[in-house]
């Protein structure tokens, strides 16, 4: 009798884990992954409400971000315009650095005075090198101690040791090399896992920004200049999706074409990060796919992770 019961006993067991099996096998086939392919170096796709990573390529690798390491600019910039130390009315003032540096420009003159709100939205939607810098020494007092704020705050909001800033623009140091004032001895380098998370955090801490970076053009009546979005993503631009309304581009021969941005449907919004694409098509392309498969195909994560945001 004793070993009829083992008998049945072990016939139960083996129905069970075959059962066990079938479900696991059922359950795997409808998990929807994703098809496309990245042309990137590094990439990432976030859901902003939850943290959930649907998609990521390299993403845990420190790579050169080019001008979307602004985005901590920005932040640390919004930060003390909330809590009381600034105001967005002020004057900002350009140095001779801030007024000769390289890149994206207002065309600042040395000595030339904006409002920090003029200088702020320059840097946030034509990505200027000379407000981003006029901004970094009016609140650290010059750019090397804006720079050490700027790693502080990476800290406080939960980056990893990866991402390293080095200067306020993300222009390499060689840029800087002329400039005895500048921020050069270093390389600000990050990861697309920390530029979703950044990005995120500026959106649930500051979603006034999504505002700024709405905007496709800035007029600067001072200076009789209207200047033009570097985001085609934005509807109406050259590779306008539906959704989007910002985030950053960059680009250096370093870091190559990058772009973190930001798009929302029917409640859900979603952050897509691409480093280092072979050209400026590529960078938005590579964005779209993953955003189409976050509002289109993602019933399923194909990442089961989490990020937890720090506020």
């Amino acid at each position: 009798m004793k070993v009829i019961r083992r008998k049945k006993r072990k016939r139960h067991l083996v129905a069970l884990a075959l059962l066990f099996l079938a479900a696991l096998a059922v359950s795997t086939l409808s998990i929807r992954f994703p098809t496309f392919k990245i042309d990137a170096s590094a990439a990432m796709l976030m859901d902003v409400k939850t943290g959930k990573v649907y998609y990521e390529h390299n993403a845990s690798s420190a790579l050169p971000p080019a001008s979307m390491s602004k985005m901590m600019t920005e932040l640390l910039v919004l930060k003390n315009v909330k809590e009381g130390r600034y105001s967005w009315d002020e004057p900002v003032t350009a140095s001779k650095y801030a007024a000769n540096v390289t890149g994206s420009e207002i065309g600042l003159r040395p000595g030339e005075t904006l409002t920090l709100r003029t200088m702020f939205e320059a840097m946030a939607i034509h990505s200027a090198n000379d407000a981003a810098i006029a901004l970094a020494e009016h609140i650290g007092g010059s750019e090397r101690e804006f720079v050490k704020q700027m790693n502080d705050m990476a800290r406080e909001i939960g980056l990893s040791r990866q991402t390293v800033f080095a200067n306020a623009t993300g222009l390499s140091s060689h840029d800087l090399q002329p400039f005895i004032s500048a921020s050069s001895d270093r390389e600000t380098v990050m990861t697309a896992k920390d530029l979703a998370l950044l990005t995120r955090y500026l959106i649930h801490a500051y979603p006034e920004i999504l505002d700024v970076t709405a905007k496709t053009e800035l007029r600067i009546p001072e200076k009789r200049l209207t200047l033009h979005t570097t985001n085609a993503m934005l509807p109406g631009e050259a590779f306008g999706y539906s959704g989007n309304d910002g985030f950053k581009t960059g680009f250096t021969q370093r870091a190559g074409y990058c772009f973190t941005g930001t798009a929302q449907r029917d409640g859900r919004r979603f952050i897509a990060v691409v480093m280092g694409a072979p050209d400026a098509r590529t960078r938005f392309e590579d964005a779209a796919k993953m955003f189409n498969y976050a509002f289109k195909d993602s019933g399923v994560p194909a990442v089961a992770r989490w990020f937890v945001l720090k506020e």
